[in-house]
């Protein structure tokens, strides 16, 4: 889903500690149509990454649902802050969950980000 359009092969882009990274995934009718990956950085600290919505299902809430779930289960787990670099296009996204500007912006892989975090509440907060 985010690699495709940029013209990347699936191995184009890999992470060498993805393998061990938490993997939700959104499926419907046997189709995954999202995807998010956080990483821990940490006891405490992890990034949020890969995060993506097949294109006909943005703006239905499915990528606020599936991040949602990945705070709360790296909360239950005892992280209390995630990082992420968010692509230009999604920093409102990530501002509207509570993710504030962290650092100057850069360039990955071509295309602009702004790194981003958010402090988590305590476990059943």
């Amino acid at each position: 889903m985010l690699r495709g359009p940029l013209g990347f092969g699936r191995d184009a882009v890999a992470f060498p500690f993805e393998a061990e990274s938490l993997h939700l995934v959104a499926i419907e009718a046997g189709r995954v149509v999202g995807c998010v990956l956080f990483h821990p950085e940490g006891t405490a600290t992890g990034r949020l990454f890969q995060m993506a919505v097949e294109p006909d299902r943005q703006g239905t809430g499915l990528g606020t649902r599936l991040v949602r779930a990945l705070e709360d289960e790296v909360t239950r787990r005892g992280f209390q802050e995630i990082t992420l670099h968010a692509r230009d296009t999604a920093v409102a996204f990530y501002a509207g969950l509570g993710y504030e500007p962290s650092g100057p912006p850069s360039v990955e892989v071509g295309i602009p980000h702004q790194n981003m975090r958010r402090d988590l509440p305590a476990p059943g907060a």
